[in-house]
């Protein structure tokens, strides 16, 4: 009988296993990096034990820390979310050995899944369709492409994909170097790779008397960086295809026999387009997307995780799914920009209509998991996941548009996030038409995707409403007769203005108006009338051919960003201010950091001739490898870093004189990326 569990984990996942607990009567313990201090999932739990250290190395990753703090806090069993030690055999036996109760499957089943190259002699002995696996040293052109994939992990470490024949050995030593830096193990493969396949999953749950359950298919398919960012269930091309589901539940539970599974696990599958399967791995955790499968089924899934681990029995069927779930993962970067991390202040993040937290939707409507609140600090040690928002409904696109909706009012303030193009997909055509295969971004391009929701004159009218809402905060703390009627003047009204940058594009808007007694007006914008306007709230009268239209818009102020939602699309505006900081200025062709982080490797020095693309340096953050490249052809006229240099978002890291003897960027052409900001690549 479990009485204290202790999540040897962070953020959304701890605080999503904390509610299950609390729900079933069992108290809990947090554990937290010095950067996680002050985190909900530090300050909601029962108990918390720091874990000296900021990093995942220093913290959560240390197996000897984690068992002490259950000790410490009287924790009578363990659960390690997903992530961090989640698939450590070691850390599973550490946690039996220590006479805890493991929420997790048997240490065996860890360790075999936990390599690829075994697990998929294992699934292919025991009839379990697999990729062929391909000896690096013997990959020929007629081979190509192919994908290197690390052996010992997952989550698009250590994956690379190569197309061209001279480039595999560089890419081995890549992928080598970065399966050893994640997971201790440099060993890779090669498989096949499919530029259009599917990425299908399948959720089990097995007890330890025999049964075990294929808990409905999730797919997975729409990626960045060989990472899901949308799941759902069921795929939609399982729904068309004759008997694939059959199949798929199957391959699962034959897998997860092979193994003697117990617990929550995954069987993931590759698939094209006419419904044949390869086993590609098994995860043996339980998934970030498995909401998806809690809404369908009216499971929870780590309730049943916990009644597993005390030796509870499955009934002999899994409940029938029902309806149609989507779950999208908002994350602070920037998809315009290579899918940049960012991070910086949450100050806000407001998601409408939500019905539930952690726990199953029992009616159409939107779930909400998240492991930050306003005002939470986004640093660059760990994922930069924010939120998984979910929508269930009885349709597909009644899911999708609900799903949209909810995204599209949120209020996310503070920071840049993937969460246009998360609205944008989930309307796309060949997304409502279920046409979502792993090559999804590349065939209908980033720069439609990521496209701002809010209209051209969207944002012009949001950047008047930043206007009359500042100056109505000004008027409301101005020292001045309260019986003077606003626009009261003793002279002719001279024109008041403000200067906005459009966040992420370097756009400025100009607004001028002018008080009078007859009310506002808005120069540039005729027939346009100020309904009412306060600091927070501020209506107006739209033209519209012969008739008007009223809108409303709410307006957050925090510090010099201006943050405008309605219900035309969020805006985000910087306001520039009256005086330039000299402090602020920069030479001309300094590359600069976009986000804090440890410079990895140095390629260049000063006085070093450098063409166009060139790496210069590359950065460690948020669980990825940035590429600092050179922006034209020229000379490194300044390095200012080294290797272990620790820099913040801005930092000068190089200046590049180009061949025309300027020191400069980039060309003048509007690519709608910042001015002297660095040439970047991500590699994860």
């Amino acid at each position: 009988m479990l009485t204290s569990l202790l999540v040897a984990n962070r953020g959304e996942i701890a605080r999503r296993v904390f509610a299950t607990a609390r729900r079933t009567g069992v108290s809990t313990v947090a554990v937290f990096s010095d950067e996680d201090a002050a985190a909900p999932h530090a300050t909601e739990a029962d108990a918390a034990v720091r874990l000296p250290g900021k990093t995942p190395a220093e913290t959560y990753l240390r197996e000897s820390l984690v068992l002490d703090a259950a000790r410490t806090a009287g924790a009578d069993a363990v659960h390690p979310g997903y992530g961090f030690l989640s698939e450590n055999a070691d850390f599973a036996r550490a946690v039996l050995d220590a006479g805890l109760t493991w929420i997790g499957p048997p240490v065996r089943a860890i360790e075999v899944m936990g390599s690829k190259v075994e697990s998929k002699k294992l699934m292919a002995d025991a009839g379990v369709p697999v990729l062929a696996e391909l000896d690096p040293a013997a990959v020929t052109e007629s081979d190509l492409p192919v994908v290197i994939k690390a052996s010992a992990g997952g989550g698009g470490r250590g994956m690379r994909v190569v197309r061209a024949l001279d480039e595999l050995p560089a890419e081995l030593d890549g992928a080598r170097s970065e399966a050893q830096s994640a997971f201790g193990d440099p060993t890779v493969f090669c498989e096949r790779y499919l530029d259009t396949g599917r990425h299908i999953e399948v959720q089990v749950l097995a007890d330890r008397h025999g049964t075990v359950w294929a808990v409905g298919e999730r797919e997975c398919s729409l990626q960045r960086r060989h990472q899901k960012i949308l799941e759902e269930s069921p795929s939609p091309l399982v729904e068309r295809t004759p008997r694939m589901r059959t199949r798929l539940f199957e391959a699962a539970t034959r897998a997860a026999e092979a193994v003697g599974y117990e617990s929550a696990g995954t069987v993931e599958f590759l698939a094209d387009e006419h419904g044949d399967i390869f086993f590609l791995e098994m995860n043996t955790r339980l998934q970030v997307e498995h909401p998806v499968t809690e809404c369908t089924s009216d499971l929870d899934l780590v309730r049943w995780q916990l009644r597993i681990a005390q030796g509870a029995a499955l009934p002999p069927e899994p409940p029938a799914a029902q309806g149609s779930a989507i779950e999208v993962r908002l994350y602070a970067e920037d998809p315009a920009q290579q899918w940049q991390p960012q991070s910086g202040t949450l100050h806000r993040l407001d998601v409408p209509g939500v019905t539930a937290e952690f726990e199953p939707l029992r009616e159409p409507g939107v779930r909400l998991d998240s492991g930050v609140r306003d005002g939470s600090m986004i640093g660059v040690h760990y994922d930069p996941m924010l939120a998984k928002v979910v929508a269930w409904a009885e349709t597909r696109d009644e899911a999708a548009r609900i799903l949209g909706s909810a995204l599209a009012r949120s209020k996310v303030h503070g920071l840049t996030t993937n969460r246009e193009l998360l609205v944008n997909v989930l309307g796309h055509p060949a997304f409502l038409a279920g046409d979502t295969n792993t090559a999804f971004f590349a065939t209908h391009g980033l720069d439609v995707l990521a496209r701002p929701i809010a209209s051209a004159q969207s944002v012009e009218l949001s950047a008047v409403a930043a206007s009359l809402a500042e100056s109505a905060a000004n008027r409301r703390v101005a020292p001045v007769n309260a019986s003077i009627p606003a626009g009261w003047r003793n002279v002719p009204a001279v024109a008041q203005s403000k200067v906005f940058t459009v966040a992420g594009t370097g756009n400025e808007i100009h607004v001028a108006y002018r008080f009078s007694r007859d009310g506002v007006c808005i120069e540039g914008h005729d027939g346009l009338t100020v309904v009412s306007a306060t600091p927070e709230l501020v209506v107006l009268d739209v033209p519209v051919r012969n008739d008007v239209v009223r809108r409303r818009f709410e307006v957050a102020r925090h510090g010099s960003l201006v943050c405008v939602d309605s219900p035309s699309g969020p805006v985000s505006l910087i306001r520039r201010p009256r005086f330039t900081d000299p402090v602020e200025q920069v030479d001309p062709g300094s590359l600069l950091a976009p986000m804090p982080g440890t410079v990895v490797r140095v390629a260049a020095a000063p006085g070093e001739r450098v063409t166009l693309g060139q790496p210069l340096l590359w950065l460690e953050a948020m669980k990825m490898e940035h590429t600092i490249a050179a922006p034209t052809d020229g000379t490194v006229r300044e390095l200012d870093v080294q290797t272990g240099d620790a820099v913040d978002v801005g930092t000068v890291l190089a200046v590049v004189l180009a061949d025309d003897g300027d020191a400069r960027h980039d060309s003048d052409e509007d690519t709608g990326s910042r001015k002297n900001s660095p040439a970047t690549e991500e590699r994860t």
